[in-house]
């Protein structure tokens, strides 16, 4: 994975829920979804917010480390899962221009996100080199790693997962009535 300088990662992170409605705001004025394409990308999202809601209920943040659940096939299912969403809302919107732009922000944004997190849990768990070292940063690894855990609805609550459900059903919602208008 890239390594991008602090001071830019810092930037990003603050920028991350204004530079949201900005996307929010292209999402609706640029899709094009049609009845096929909303076959195709939907489950995608779908697939993505599953991933999410499954980490956010194994997710104790700053208390315990994750390891287990989709921990135990990448250090970072919450990032994947909204990768996955993206990318079945661009499919979904039949503009090659958004998954240009999704995939323009996943990489500027999240991803030095990704590594100020990481750099924050180093220094919170000291097992995480370890940790980090048997499991890659984003793309699973199917073998050698055991889910175990269990899934706890009241962390999927705190952690307020809901509202990436909410999130993904308003899009649905605007590429539907899109598509049928």
């Amino acid at each position: 994975m890239l390594t991008f300088p602090k001071r830019y990662a810092d930037t990003v992170a603050r920028l991350r829920v204004p530079s949201g409605f900005l996307l929010v705001a292209a999402f609706a004025w640029f899709s094009q979804p049609s009845p096929a394409s909303l076959a195709v990308g939907l489950p995608v999202g779908l697939l993505g917010l599953v991933l999410r809601a499954w980490a956010a209920g194994c997710l104790a943040k700053n208390q315990q480390l994750a390891t287990s659940g989709p921990y135990a096939y990448t250090r970072n299912p919450l990032y994947l899962g909204t990768l996955l969403v993206a990318a079945g809302l661009a499919v979904a919107s039949r503009s090659a221009g958004l998954g240009l732009l999704f995939a323009a922000v996943f990489g500027l944004v999240y991803l030095p996100v990704i590594q100020l997190e990481e750099q924050h849990l180093r220094s919170l768990f000291p097992v995480y080199p370890e940790y980090a070292a048997r499991v890659p940063a984003l793309w699973p690894r199917w073998s050698g790693g055991s889910a175990g855990g269990s899934f706890r609805w009241a962390l999927y609550v705190k952690n307020q997962e809901y509202q990436a459900g909410a999130g993904l059903a308003v899009g649905v919602a605007l590429l539907v009535w899109k598509a049928l208008r």
